[in-house]
Order: structure tokens, then sequence, then C-alpha cells
């Protein structure tokens, strides 16, 4: 006999209301201008010390926010506990501050009638951001080291900090300033907005060149080391940097900025590889040895670029939905394949047209994305549209199978999509036109300058069919929603060329192996595996799956050999007439494995499709 489930409507906790919303966003005016002064000398500790004024705007409760959601990573990434010793005053008398019941971003501070000034009085904890204040090296986050009132659009508050650095540091940022001391930084007065928009590096050993001044709109390569031996560049990088300024300005028209600093840092103590994109400035923290010997650094070749662009898209021109007048509101990434996917795009596209990349080795970087797309299992599931979102929820999180979960695959699967897109302008246009031109009518930013404009979905596809006529809207979302890799992987084809695998690798893929710390079987056996033998990574339903492998297990034996990369590489090459037999120990257990595989060693390539329109050569050429 079975019993249906008796509701309990009314037994029990009964929810209460939440507390009030928070103050809504107004775009106002501002009545003064919020000081910030910020220590950055607590080398040993890794401690930013602040003090802020902020001119009371209201009596009684006012709300203080902490910046939360952080722009260049569309996530709310910006961790609050690193905030610690908040004092607050209200015209020199100390008062009590309470956080938010349910934003702990948010702190309540109860103003007296007639009050004119708040004091703020905190540090920020950097230990766990450790790269942000070295001795040699400091980077200023203003996001990080200030609260501002709630109620107003970033847009509106008007700031002026100062900054005080450790002796002998040499500061690079897009934000005018006067010294006021050999340490102390005065600068002018912006908005909030922009004050974020523009975060500060200072080095010990640094160095300064200029890649372009046309127009009266400078473009300036600032460099910043661990060494000064590191700071050697050749007069061909330097060339192959200016001639990557002209070839994007040719490419996106006017530029949005009144001046841009190209901030690079050559240090193996940062994560290398990692950019963030602003309006007058880039980050691009690079390995030491970037521009010493940029021969060995294939897979970082348009970091620049690729910052460099967002200036235009990301920061001039951004998604509608992306665009928020808080750092505390959530935002949506919906476009992302435009504002990533595109701008990795023109990474590849810029790098080449500037030499930084010869077209062989462009071919081969394009060769690494195709493989990445059409290894992706989790498509089945899951759609380029959906992993959109996948910044808000999986920031900061551990993903253990990448290809089955998927995680921010506009990146590469952005490349092909906008490749496709190019193939098919030039092939409804008779190859007169391609995305060139979407981009330099689109993104041009003579008409907008300083302002962000906002785009939306059917503004692309109006824009793209104003170059080429089509319904853009099914081609589009036949990427985006599609759960077929051939639909993924149509760009190549459309620009006639194809995806194929041999047993030798290219020198780029040979190098993102050396990044990676491990060799890369992912489209052999199925795994990533390090000089130790340590397994990082397996990917989804592969040969090594299907052997009971995953992350973390240890290959101690190969055919009964002890364990090095070159016997595992050889046994993979052999397995087509040898079973693959691995010993490895796994939750402190050792067990004997034989791999399914049967065939040879696979490394991706790209080969012409005999007989078609070579679009890609085209578009790779220098304008």
């Amino acid at each position: 006999m079975t019993c249906a489930a008796t509701a309990q409507v009314g037994v029990g906790p009964i929810a209460k209301p939440q507390p009030p919303e928070l103050p809504t966003p107004q775009d106002r005016a501002y009545n003064g201008t919020i000081g910030l002064h910020v220590e950055a000398v607590d080398t040993e500790h890794q401690i930013f010390t602040v003090h802020e004024t902020i001119p009371v705007q209201q009596i009684g409760d006012t709300v203080l926010l902490y910046p939360h959601w952080e722009t260049a990573s569309h996530a709310p990434t910006a961790s609050i506990s690193d905030l610690a010793g908040l004092m607050v005053h209200v015209d020199g008398v100390r008062v009590d501050w309470m956080r938010d019941p349910v934003d702990m971003y948010a702190f309540h501070i109860d103003v007296p009638k007639g009050a004119r000034t708040i004091t703020l009085d905190f540090q920020f904890l950097a230990a766990s951001n450790a790269h942000l204040l070295r001795t040699d090296m400091i980077e200023l986050p203003w996001q990080r080291v200030l609260l501002y009132p709630a109620g107003w659009y970033v847009r509106d508050l008007p700031v002026a900090a100062t900054l005080v650095l450790p002796q002998g540091l040499t500061p690079f940022t897009s934000l005018a300033f006067e010294r006021i001391d050999d340490r102390t930084l005065r600068f002018q007065p912006v908005t909030l907005e922009q004050l974020v928009d523009a975060p500060v590096y200072a080095g010990r050993y640094t160095r300064r060149i200029v890649l372009n001044d046309r127009d009266a709109k400078p473009v300036m390569l600032d460099l910043l080391a661990d060494s000064a031996k590191d700071l050697a560049i050749t007069p061909s990088e330097i060339t192959h940097t200016q001639t990557l300024v002209a070839q994007t300005l040719k490419t996106f028209g006017a530029p949005p900025y009144r001046h841009y600093d190209a901030i690079v840092t050559l240090s193996d103590v940062l994560s290398p590889g990692g950019g963030t994109e602003h309006l007058e400035e880039g980050e691009n923290n690079l390995p030491a040895a970037y521009v010493d010997a940029p021969s060995q650094q294939l897979n970082n070749r348009d970091l620049i670029a690729h910052e460099f662009v967002h200036a235009w898209n990301g920061r001039s021109h951004e998604p509608a939905d992306l665009w928020s007048p808080t750092f505390n509101q959530p935002v949506g990434g919906s476009l992302l394949w435009v504002y990533e996917g595109q701008t990795e795009f023109w990474g590849r596209v810029l790098a080449a047209r500037a030499g930084l990349r010869d077209t062989q080795q462009t071919l081969d970087k394009l060769a690494m994305d195709a493989a990445v797309v059409a290894h992706r299992e989790g498509r089945s599931w899951k759609n380029l549209q959906d992993s959109t979102n996948d910044a808000i929820y999986m920031a900061g999180h551990h993903v253990p199978w990448r290809d089955w979960q998927r995680r921010e695959d506009y990146y590469p699967e952005g490349v092909l999509l906008w490749l496709d897109v190019d193939a098919r302008l030039r092939e409804l246009s008779h190859d007169t036109r391609s995305l060139d031109d979407f981009a330099h009518r689109f993104f041009d930013a003579e008409r907008s300058g300083q302002t962000t404009q906002t785009y939306t979905f059917e503004d692309v596809c109006n824009a793209l069919s104003d170059i080429a006529p089509d319904d853009w809207a099914t081609f589009l979302q036949q990427h985006l929603r599609s759960h077929d890799t051939g639909e993924a992987m149509a760009g190549l084809a459309r620009a006639g060329w194809k995806l194929t695998y041999n047993d030798v690798p290219t020198e780029t893929f040979r190098q993102d192996e050396e990044e990676a710390g491990a060799s890369n079987l992912d489209y052999s056996i199925g795994l990533q595996i390090d000089t130790d033998g340590h397994i990082a990574s397996v990917t989804w339903k592969g040969p090594a799956f299907q052997a009971g492998l995953s992350s973390g297990a240890h290959v101690v034996e190969v055919d009964g050999q002890p364990f090095s990369t070159q016997k595992l590489l050889a046994a993979v090459q052999m397995s087509a007439t040898k079973p693959l037999l691995l010993r490895v120990t796994m939750d402190g257990k050792a067990r004997d494995v034989v791999i399914p595989y049967r065939g040879t060693l696979q490394y991706p390539h790209l080969e012409r499709i005999a007989g078609t329109t070579d679009r890609l050569s085209q578009l790779l050429k220098a304008r």
C-alpha cells in the first residue's frame, strides 16, 4: 500500500520577508569629489593601505559598495574577504557600520544630520594575489582598494586619487598624473568608471617604446620585467609590434582612445599568457623571454593584439547585456562569442598580418583551435550559446572534464565561427567583401569617441546584411545552438581548408606542451601527462577514459619499463601493432591497464582542400 504525500502548508518555520533592497543606481549628478589615497609600500606583507573621503549626499542610511563584478572577467570575481580593518568616521567621529544581511559587499552607515564627510580607513590584503605587490613590480587594480556610494552610475562619481609607491619604481598607466615627490603620484580627477578602467603598474626594470603617434593619439609599448636583461627587445620585434598597430587601425578605423598603453609584464612569476582589456590600456602578462626570444613564444604572439582590439570591441562598443551602470549588478554574456570570440579571431589574423607569426605558424595555431573544437564532446549536450554563461558560474571553480563540461569555448570556437562568417561574406560578394568591412563599419569610433556604445544580436546581423545580404540570424544561430561538430567546423571548409592529423607535432604545438608542462596526447590515447607520469587531464570517453583513468592518476610503467615521456610516445606510436600496457597508481593502489587504442601519435595540422578557393590565405594577407 502506498500513501500520497501530505502537504504541510503552515507547518514549521515560515520565511521572513527580505530586507529592503539597496538603492537603485540612477544616472544623476554627484555633489563633490571622492578622495582616494592608496599606499602600496608594504611589499613584505602584501598589504595596500587605503584612506578614502566621501562627501555626504544625504542623512540617514547611506550604503557603500565594494566592487564585486569585474568588467574584464564578466563575473563576480572580486573577493571581499581581502578587505579588512574597516574604520569609518563621520566628520572625525568614529561611527559603527553594518554589513547588509543579504549583500555581503554592501555596508550601511547611519549618517547624522549636518554631517559633511565620511572617512574610511582599511586595508586590501593581497597575500592571495601576491603578484600585485612585489618589491620590483606592483599592479594596482583600483576596484580592489575602494568603496563607493550606492545609488549612482559609476560614470557619475568623480574621484581624485593619489598613490604612494616604493622607492625607485617607474609607473605606467593611461591616467594623467603629476609627481608630488619621488614616490607619490597625484592623478587628475576622473570618474570612477574611468579610474577602474585604468590600473597602475610600476616596476624597477622598465622600458617605454613609441609604437605610433598618428593623429596625436600615441600608442606606447610599456615593458616591465623582473630583470633588466629581459627588456632586450629586438629591432624586428619593435617593427612587428608597430605594424600590428598600423594593421589594427586599418581594420577598425578611428581609434576610441585618446592615447593607448600596451602594458607588458615580462615575468615567469606572474601567470603567463593572461591579459585584461581597457579602453586606453591593455594588461599583457607574458613570459620573461617574450621579447628576447619571440620564436619560442608562438602561442603568445597574439595577446597584445587581442587586448588592443578590445579597445574597439569590448570597451568602446560593448554587448548590451554585458554593460552595467555599476560594479555590483549582474551582467549577461549572451554575446561573448562576439566580444571575446571575434576578438580572438582578430588576434590570430592581425598577428599574421603584422608578421608576429608567419603564415605557416598561423595555420598551425588555427589547427590547434580546430582540433579543440572538433574534440569537444560536451557539444552533444551543451551548445555554444550556453557556454557564454560559463564566466558567471564557473569562475574560480576547477573543471576536471573540460571537453565534456565545456568552459569558455567562445574563444576557440569563436575563432572558427568568425572564420566561417568571413568566408561566407567573401563567398556572397564574390570575394569583394570580408569581415574587415564589418569591423570597420561596426566598430569605427569616429562618432562614439569616449562614450560606450552597446550592441545587440540584431545589430550584428543587420551590419552583416549591409555588407552582404543573407539570413545572418539563421546562419549565426546554427553555430550557437547546434550540437553538430560539422557545423562548428564549417568555416574551415568554406575557407578552403581541412583539419588533418599526423605523427609529427608542429613547433607551435610543441611549445604549447612545454608551457603546459605536459605531453598532449588528447588526439590519440586521450590524455595529457607530465614528465613524472602524473596525468593532468583525460578526454571524455576517450581511450584512457575507457581504461578507467582520470586526472591525478600516476603512470609508473610503460610496457613493463619505468615511465618516461619518450617510452610512452614510442608505445603510442607502436600501438597499432602492440597493445599499450600501463601500470598506474590511483588512490594509493597500483594496477595494470591496457589502453584500447590502435593507431599512432596524432597531432593537428591544416591542409588545403584541392579545387577550392583559398579564402584563409586571403584573410591573412596584410592590408
